[in-house]
Order: C-alpha cells, then structure tokens, then sequence
C-alpha cells in the first residue's frame, strides 16, 4: 500500500523565511527583544567600579565617621537601648549608611537605564506582565530546564566560574608577596596598596565579563533571529493580511480595467479623429479650446483595443485617419488625457487641419 504525501506540507511548516518587519515589530510589542543580561551586568559593573573609583574619598571619609559614630556608641549602650532613644538612634544609622550608599545607587540605576535603552530603545508594554498557563504548566516548566537554552546558561555560568577562578589564581600567585607584605606595613600605606591591587583584580575581571558578554550578545542575536523566523504559510498570511488576498486583489483590478475601458470608449465619441497605423493601433484625439490650448489624447489602444476604439469610432461618425508614424509616436509618449507634446503639434494639427476641412466641405 502506498501513501501520497505531500512533501510541501511539510516545508511550509518549516521556518525557513526570515522575518517581515510587521512580525518584528509585533515581538517586539509582545516584549520579545534582543537583550542581553551579561552585557547589562558588565555594564553596570563597569559603572559601579568607576563611582568607586571617583568617589572613594567621599565614601571612605564617611564610612570612617560612621564607623567613628558607632564605636562612641559603645560607652553609652544604656542610653541608646532606652525607649525614647532606640528609633533616634536606629533611624541616624540607616541614614548614615544610605548617605554613603546613595551616590553608587544612583549610578547603578543610571547605568542600567542607559545600556538598556541602547540595547532596546524605549518600550513599554504591560505584555510580559499578563499571566500566561504554559508558565505555570509543569510539564513546559521541565522541557525549559532541559532545553538547549538552559544547557547554554549552564555551561556559561559554569565557564564563567572556571574563568575568573582562573584569573583569580593567576593574580593572586602573581601578587603573592605584595599581598604578603601588606602585614607590616603601616595602615595608610596598606590602604593604598590595597586598593592598588583591587583595582588591578577588577580590571582584570571586568576584562573577563566583557568578552563573554560580547560571546552571549551573539548567541543571544542568533537565538532572537531563529525564534522570529516564519514559515512560507505565515509569510502568505500576513501578506493577506497587509496586502490583501491576491485572488480578490487580481479581481478587483480586473474590475478597475474594465470601468476604465468602458469610461474610455464612452469617451471615443467625443473625439474630433481617430488616427490609426491602421490595423493594430488606434488613437482617439479631441481639441477643444475652451479647455486646453492644445489637442488632448481621449482614447488609445492595441490590437483588440486598437479595433473597438475603431469600431466605435465608426458608429459615433468619427473620421478614421491613417498614419503609421504619428499613430506610433502618439501611443509611445502619450498617455490618455495627456496633451499633445510640443514635438507633434504640427502633425496633430496638420489631422485636425484634414477633419476640419472635411466637416467644411460638407
């Protein structure tokens, strides 16, 4: 028994098509952008260290009258544990620290502002708020853990963890003796030699961040394209949808063909001549000078065109002029209800000269 398959079903299922720019725009209303964390974390990593760095005078002196606060604290525990000195007390410390703390905050939150709306730009949509089963559903739940996206997180972070305990090691047996020799010096010089190997251990690591930041932003843009591609049926969908359908498309310009040939061969009859090549091309012309100051085309057409135009020429009493060339010239440069151009006005006329002599005559 043989089946019948039809191969094609299966390619339209494919995705195969990359993405229209109305799908585009779609994800990204649903939220759906490229983004990626390691590149927002480094960032603001980054941040964090240069308002260290700037701004270490202001934390260290504040964090020493903080600390110089709390150790005269010790000699009056009594009157600070008393009830209407405890939230005083409690309330000063916690703003202490966030005065410390604010500036680093504030950068941070800066920081994270900035690199998202460079990778983003500005978006809002409440769409990734709404409640949706399948991320409740335990089965899809499993199928994530196991997913090639978690295998990629994991074997980041664990790449991650191996690399910057490999930089780690490598600074540390590097520095082993400064790092030793800090026991006996005296405390201003080990603060500042502290601080020097510090900076040297952070650069070092951000260095470490940011190029795999760089590595996650290129599977992260690879697996943003692959998840937006479409299949050949979605493309013609959408098409339908934005285009319209183009069997019904192709009707109605069929039906717009046919209102403009029938509006034109109304028009026929109005015509002062008709000049022809003569069989297979037939141009309709009228002069009227209280509306141009020259000859305008009513009516032109070829082969079958060509004869109804003759044709209904012939029933309205239109005189039918025989001239190859300027039948031509006429059909190539000029369209209907276009004037005549300056290069044939001298022929047009030299017709029209005809007709009228005729009309005359009779």
């Amino acid at each position: 028994m043989e089946l019948d398959i039809d191969l094609q079903l299966f390619a339209d299922s494919e995705k195969t098509e990359d993405p229209t720019p109305k799908k585009r725009k779609e994800a990204r209303e649903e939220g759906q952008v490229l983004q990626s964390r390691e590149i927002t974390g480094v960032f603001i990593l980054l941040a964090i260290f240069l308002g260290f760095k700037l701004l270490g005078r202001y934390i260290i002196d504040n964090l020493i009258g903080f600390t110089s606060n709390i150790y005269s604290m010790i000699d009056d525990v009594d009157r600070i544990f008393h009830e209407d000195n405890l939230m005083y007390e409690l309330s000063k410390t916690i703003g202490s620290l966030f005065i410390i703390m604010i500036p680093i905050l504030a950068i941070s939150f800066l920081a994270a502002l900035i690199i998202n709306y460079l990778q983003v730009g500005f978006l809002f949509t409440t769409k990734t708020l709404e409640i949706k089963l399948n991320r409740i559903n335990p089965i899809e739940g499993f199928k994530r853990w196991f997913s090639k996206r978690a295998l990629v997180e994991l074997l980041k972070s664990i790449f991650r963890i191996v690399l910057t305990g490999y930089v780690g090691y490598k600074f540390i047996k590097t520095n082993i003796t400064k790092i030793i020799n800090l026991t006996g010096l005296e405390p201003r010089l080990i603060l500042k030699n502290l601080s020097s190997l510090i900076f040297d251990f952070s650069i070092r690591i951000i260095g470490v961040f940011a190029i795999l930041s760089v590595l996650d932003y290129i599977f992260q843009w690879l697996e943003y394209e692959k998840e937006l591609r479409m299949t050949k049926h979605e493309v013609r969908e959408e098409y339908k949808q934005t285009e319209g359908d183009p069997l019904i498309k192709s009707k109605i310009r069929e039906s717009q063909r046919r209102i403009a040939m029938s509006r034109m061969m109304h028009d026929v009859r109005k015509a002062d001549v008709i000049i022809t090549n003569p069989t297979s091309i037939a141009i309709a012309i009228r002069y009227d000078k209280d509306l141009y100051q020259a000859p305008y085309v009513l009516a032109k057409g070829l082969g079958l065109i060509a004869q109804n135009i003759k044709k209904a020429g012939e029933q309205n009493s239109i005189l039918l002029v025989e001239n190859r060339v300027l039948a031509r010239a006429l059909y190539d440069t000029v369209e209907i209800g276009d004037l005549i151009p300056e290069n044939l006005y001298e022929a047009v006329a030299e017709v029209l000269a005809y007709v009228y002599s005729l009309r005359d005559d009779f």
